[in-house]
């Protein structure tokens, strides 16, 4: 196979037409009537909202917002005018007090507290990878980051305890959407449109049973550069688009290049095919304008994730 740096440019209205075909198809082997999406204010699940219009027809899409405390108010800002563009009947509902009932947020806030002492429940934090994967070489051992009221930065590295009380915690946010989407979905006789891409599914960068727990997921075979592509072409707005990609699950506002992939996303894909298609890392270095080293550095660490989050694609083992 040649590569090039093209070689993830798509024909976009093909791959719409496909797409569409797709859901349509499986709105009829599940026998519903239509479909739910959750509408981030980010631009995979505004790319689902226009697919999922185009192939159905408004009248059979419900948009779904359902932010809480901790959300960048701009997401469910951009969701909402999104929404009004489509024509699109949409729901919004704060899962906020479900999320105080199950103690999401004070379980998280004394694991935070646990590595950090000074930190008070107003404080905003995050937590997040070593930067430049492709400069240098380090493990994938997150950091927390916490902002006090000074604006001071306070930065520890993440002990696996710690790590896994935050992730358990933060993870609640994705089940309790999930519930929500599945109730309306059942109320409408209707079925569930994730909104997880290649990049996302191939690196294990989303929730099982929350974000990961839908009917079908019509763009998990497009990199996130081509659900730009078709993006664009579709006229998803501009802000949209051009809005950094974001978890949006911490009150200190993180990318999803700080908090997982420890690259942006035009490096990413390109590196990603390559390793998903074998092609060697003398060629790969040489098209993209890198060192071997780093490509040998990224394909381990793509191998890595991957290797690690195999049980994320996978039903449960059973004895069937």
């Amino acid at each position: 196979m040649t590569f090039h740096e093209g070689i993830l440019n798509i024909e976009c209205e093909r791959e719409i037409g496909i797409v569409c075909d797709f859901i349509r198809d499986q709105l009829t082997a599940f026998r519903k009537e239509g479909v739910v999406v959750g509408l981030s204010g980010g631009i995979d699940s505004a790319l689902c909202a226009e697919l999922c219009v185009r192939s159905l027809g408004r009248e059979r899409v419900l948009g779904l917002i359902l932010p809480e405390r901790e959300s960048n108010p701009i997401s469910r800002e951009y969701a909402l005018e999104h929404a009004r563009r489509l024509g699109l009947a949409c729901e919004v509902v704060d899962i906020t007090p479900m999320l105080e009932a199950f103690g999401t947020y004070a379980r998280r806030d004394e694991a935070v507290r646990e590595v950090i002492p000074e930190f008070e429940p107003h404080h905003r934090f995050n937590i997040s990878l070593p930067p430049d994967l492709l400069d240098k070489d380090a493990y994938n051992v997150f950091r927390l980051t916490v902002v006090d009221d000074t604006g001071r930065s306070h930065t520890r590295r993440l002990n696996k305890v710690a790590l896994s009380a935050i992730t358990a915690a933060g993870n609640t946010k994705q089940r309790a959407r999930m519930l929500h989407l599945y109730y309306f979905s059942e109320k409408r006789n209707s079925i569930v449109c994730g909104t997880t891409n290649r990049s996302e599914t191939q690196q294990g960068f989303f929730v099982r049973y929350g974000d990961g727990g839908v009917d079908i997921e019509p763009i998990a075979h497009l990199y996130k550069t081509q659900v730009y592509q078709m993006a664009a072409h579709l006229g998803v707005p501009g802000e949209i688009i051009r809005r950094k990609p974001s978890p949006d699950t911490y009150s200190l506002e993180v990318s999803d290049e700080e908090f997982y992939f420890r690259m942006p996303y035009h490096e990413l894909d390109l590196l990603l095919f390559a390793w998903e298609n074998g092609i060697a890392v003398r060629e790969t270095a040489r098209e993209m304008g890198l060192r071997e080293e780093q490509v040998k550095r990224v394909f381990r660490d793509l191998e890595a994730k991957h290797r690690a989050t195999r049980h994320l694609r996978e039903l449960p083992p059973s004895l069937l």
